[in-house]
C-alpha cells in the first residue's frame, strides 16, 4: 500500500526492508545516526539519489532493527530544523 501511495504522490519511492539484512542495511544504522550520511548510504543501495523533498523513504519492518528505530528521532529533529537538504 505504501509503495502504491508513493508512486501516486512522489517522484520516487525508496523501499528498504529491515527484516532481512542481505545488503548490510542494518549496518548503516549501526555505524551512524547522522541522517545525511544515512540518506547518502541508502541512496547508494537504492541506485539513485534520495531527495527528502521528492522521495518517499519506506523502512519496512523497522522494528527488527533497534538502531534504525533510534535514528528516527534524529530524522525528525533534523527535518524540523531544516538540517537535512
Amino acid at each position: 500500500m505504501l509503495k502504491y501511495f508513493g508512486k501516486e504522490h512522489f517522484e520516487d519511492v525508496a523501499y528498504f526492508s529491515l527484516d532481512k539484512d542481505e545488503s548490510g542495511l542494518r549496518d548503516i544504522f549501526r555505524t551512524t545516526k547522522d541522517p545525511q550520511r544515512i540518506i547518502q548510504q541508502l541512496s547508494f543501495l537504492h541506485g539513485k539519489k534520495i531527495n527528502p523533498q521528492t522521495t518517499l523513504l519506506i523502512l519496512d519492518e523497522i522494528q527488527e532493527c533497534n538502531e534504525a528505530l533510534n535514528t528516527l528521532k534524529y530524522f525528525c529533529f533534523n527535518m524540523v530544523t531544516g538540517f537535512v537538504r
